[in-house]
């Protein structure tokens, strides 16, 4: 298109700068949009309008596959959060990101085989995929509608405002999936998702069984996560739908200029990560394996894990080892077994079938899964469990209230602070022995201090008796150097005696500067001795 300006063609010239504003509004709108006349290449790259998230084609580590993806812009670190292509890669640089006539978001090969799909099951033609400032890409109608979202099918990183939700009437969850390896953006062996029960609770999985978990949500905080109020709290919220079972997780950064986000590893290990500026990497803030005891089941059913420990696993007060050989070998995945049978479970030959059972408390306590909440107030919560033959603990926590256990207990954990009062189940019996162990311990505490006082009292005793003894000598021995002549008050049983060698100590070999006088008997001489334990003294 040529344009000629002439002598009076002042309207002409308003024309010009307002299709080259139009060139340039198209422009400077396309930079973060993807739209069937306007496709991304691989060497080409959207960026949101903040410029925080960049989304085009990169390659992983160690190898030259190519993969659609985002991630954060302006870091020397690339930190990739989303991916398209993640199990079926390109071979090359001749891909293409673009929106399809009937409105489907897909990336092509070079030969223009769709490689992935939004698959959208109602596309609407002339949408358009657009890379919102938060990260997230989503793909609308021509009316502004969403009707896609990369939130909605997020890969293995949790960025603030994206949701993992839960829909138990369509069957539908969105789960974080790891990585294969750090090369290899492919579905790997660990997935990460909320689980709504009676209490909801978020879940890693290595295929079929949990990994991890992180104990009850309290409406603040995940109780088996320990110091999540001081350290972790980062705006987390769980919102439950009516008719339950339903709802999601979300996480809100307080501090907007702060880089941060949650990623699932392909070890299996939940991280948060925040971008540290003056360092120029990324710092790992929290992890969900910090110790081996944050492993699910580690010690088994009726087991408790305790990271300070050695070894770290033990049974609960009132149980044992159901393999002795292996437990003492390390291996604690049998788990215990009770020692006495519970009220409910003795039959008539026992005896003790009238005796009633009652509770073990376990403080500090990170609580075992699977626990069923009761309506019931805390005063009632210990009765409600009593009940229940098969209830074998029980749980009242401020946010939450009664939670009750029924059969085995698993993935219990004793925390140095936070977590719960865990009340255990038991036979009669075995609280006898608890209050006879308490009871040896109190008598030996009470002995033990009793003896140390009369120690330390007859101690006390000798040395203020010695120590005067030591004055009393001194005060006559400084007495006696004042005069050549014995005072009559004084008798000879009471004068202390002194052999030679002390004496001639005492007046520096007899030097005639200590001599005092002459008497009958001899010369007088002063003596100078310090406090000390003297020998021979009647």
């Amino acid at each position: 298109m040529k344009f000629i300006i002439g002598k009076g063609t002042r309207h002409d010239l308003h024309v010009l700068i307002l299709i080259c504003c139009c060139f340039c509004l198209k422009f400077i709108t396309a930079i973060d949009t993807i739209t069937p006349s306007q496709p991304v290449t691989d060497a080409q790259t959207i960026t949101s309008s903040n410029k925080t998230f960049l989304l085009g084609f990169f390659s992983p580590e160690n190898t030259t596959n190519r993969y659609v993806g985002i991630w954060y812009n302006n870091i020397p670190e690339r930190t990739v959060v989303w991916v398209a292509n993640r199990n079926r890669p390109l071979v090359d640089s001749s891909g293409t990101i673009t929106v399809s006539e009937d409105g489907n978001l897909l990336v092509l090969n070079g030969q223009k085989e769709i490689v992935w799909s939004s698959n959208v099951s109602n596309p609407v033609a002339n949408s358009s995929a657009q890379l919102l400032d938060s990260g997230n890409l989503v793909l609308e109608d021509n009316s502004g509608r969403t009707i896609w979202e990369s939130f909605q099918n997020p890969t293995d990183s949790l960025l603030p405002r994206m949701k993992l939700s839960v829909d138990v009437s369509t069957g539908e969850r969105n789960s974080l999936k790891s990585w294969e390896t750090p090369s290899d953006p492919s579905i790997g062996s660990f997935y990460a998702e909320l689980k709504f029960l009676t209490i909801s609770e978020v879940y890693v999985w290595s295929g079929n069984r949990p990994w991890w978990r992180s104990g009850p949500w309290n409406g603040q905080v995940f109780i088996g996560i320990p110091h999540m109020y001081n350290i972790y709290l980062n705006g987390f919220r769980v919102v439950e739908e009516e008719g339950g079972g339903s709802g999601y997780i979300l996480f809100t950064n307080a501090d907007q200029s702060l880089l941060t986000y949650y990623v699932l590893n392909h070890n299996g290990i939940l991280m948060q990560k925040d971008w540290i500026e003056d360092r120029e990497q990324w710092a790992v803030i929290w992890s969900s394996m910090e110790t081996e005891c944050d492993v699910y089941g580690k010690c088994g059913q009726f087991g408790s894990c305790n990271s300070k420990d050695s070894p770290v696993c033990s049974c609960l007060r009132g149980f044992e080892p159901k393999h002795v050989q292996e437990w003492n070998n390390g291996n604690f995945t049998g788990g215990c077994v009770r020692m006495t049978p519970l009220q409910c479970e003795r039959n008539g030959s026992s005896g003790q079938e009238n005796k009633k059972d009652g509770f073990l408390k376990l403080t500090t306590m990170k609580v075992p899964e699977l626990a069923q909440w009761s309506a019931v107030g805390e005063d009632e919560c210990e009765n409600q469990c009593l009940k229940n033959c098969l209830c074998s603990a029980y749980t009242y926590y401020s946010g939450i209230g009664c939670m009750l256990w029924n059969g085995s207990l698993i993935d219990i954990q004793k925390f140095s602070s936070d977590g719960a009062d865990l009340y255990i189940r038991v036979a009669d019996s075995e609280l006898d022995k608890s209050r006879n162990l308490n009871a040896v311990i109190a008598i030996s505490v009470i002995v033990g201090s009793i003896m140390i006082a009369v120690c330390a009292y007859f101690w006390w005793m000798w040395m203020v008796k010695h120590r005067g003894m030591n004055k009393k000598n001194w005060f006559k021995i400084e007495k006696l150097s004042l005069s050549p002549k014995t005072s009559p008050e004084v008798t000879f049983e009471e004068l202390p005696l002194f052999n030679l060698t002390t004496l001639a100590i005492a007046t520096n070999n007899f030097h005639a500067a200590n001599k005092l006088g002459q008497g009958g008997f001899g010369p007088v001489y002063k003596v100078m001795f310090v406090e000390v334990e003297f020998d021979g003294v009647v």
